[in-house]
């Protein structure tokens, strides 16, 4: 009978934590890889909704300066 993903599963870790023990420059080179990876994603997403709340304010403006535009234009008589 074929073991089954979990217990491959705590093999793989089982070993992956005995090669971290013998080298631990190897773990601390996996821990700041991922603080590395936490960083980069919380950046983006504070770049995108703080890109998302400027794209909108921009809009707003244009609105409000397309308007005044159209009032300060004088129409044309038809014909």
């Amino acid at each position: 009978m074929s073991p089954g993903p979990l217990e491959e599963g705590a093999k793989v870790a089982s070993s992956f934590m005995e090669a971290m023990k013998s080298q631990p420059l190897a773990l601390a080179l996996v821990a700041c890889n991922l603080t590395l990876l936490a960083l980069f994603f919380y950046v983006s997403s504070w770049a995108g909704s703080n890109r998302s709340n400027e794209f909108k304010a921009i809009m707003e403006m244009q609105k409000e300066v397309q308007k005044l535009l159209y009032n300060c234009t004088p129409t044309r008589p038809n014909g």
